[in-house]
């Protein structure tokens, strides 16, 4: 069941991802060499508390922190660890919070410092393959046309994209109907509706689709080794088209 959210749900879901866009910012203002994972996560889970937020991943299906954030070749759900951040590595941040019982949802990749050449790509193609998704809504649309948007820009760049995680609808729960995928047919899926909303998040491989979850049982890592990327926004179905609420980076 997909849920059309009220005027008044809405409201609460702005305010949410305003919430989350406030906090994105302090942890990519925060990333720099020699900060540790623990301590970003630190700074995330203070900065929503501060504002009346809950953070929304810690205890999620047994996830022990409140931002998952993966370094390097790891695409997702990394757990926060002590490693300490270095020149050239690249950063994936995915951050969420609830704010009156409505959940937000976003993330994003940055380089720590002077990065590769291949490393800066693989953060471009997907901040670029989320809007790509994003200009595929509109009047008519449907849930496959933002995932042939994004899979199609993503492997004219010669990049690939993981089979078994996908974007997906968000509201009174962190995930909702519908499953977003990032790779698929046009003119297929849910018929996109006003009211809806949705996290749309590319998660860019350089080499292949092939992925491992590590021992911790979170963590995916590209097979190849290579360094990923990771871009994610809420996202509103207002008059045909997408709003992004977690604004920002």
């Amino acid at each position: 069941m997909i849920s059309i959210k009220t005027e008044s749900e809405i409201i609460k879901m702005r305010k949410s991802s305003a919430i989350l866009s406030e906090v994105k910012q302090i942890i990519w203002d925060s990333i720099k060499p020699g900060i540790s994972l623990l301590e970003l996560d630190a700074i995330a889970e203070r900065e929503i508390l501060k504002r009346s937020a809950k953070p929304n991943f810690k205890g999620y299906h047994g996830f022990p922190n409140a931002s998952c954030i993966s370094v390097n070749e790891n695409l997702i759900h990394g757990i926060p660890n002590n490693y300490r951040l270095k020149e050239g590595d690249v950063v994936s941040v995915d951050l969420g919070c609830t704010w009156q019982g409505y959940h937000s949802d976003s993330a994003f990749t940055r380089g720590v410092g002077k990065i590769s050449k291949s490393s800066k790509r693989v953060i471009d193609v997907a901040k670029e393959a989320f809007y790509i998704g994003l200009n595929a809504i509109k009047p008519g649309a449907r849930i496959g046309d933002i995932s042939a948007a994004i899979g199609d820009f993503v492997y004219k760049k010669g990049m690939y994209v993981p089979e078994d995680f996908t974007g997906h609808g968000i509201g009174t729960s962190l995930h909702e109907d519908p499953s977003i995928p990032n790779d698929g047919y046009p003119k297929r899926g849910p018929l996109l509706k006003d009211g809806m909303v949705i996290c749309i998040e590319p998660m860019i491989m350089q080499g292949s689709n092939h992925v491992k979850i590590l021992d911790d049982k979170w963590t995916v890592q590209a097979l190849d080794g290579k360094n990923t990327a990771h871009y994610e926004h809420t996202v509103l179905i207002k008059d045909g088209y997408g709003v992004v609420l977690t604004e920002g980076i």
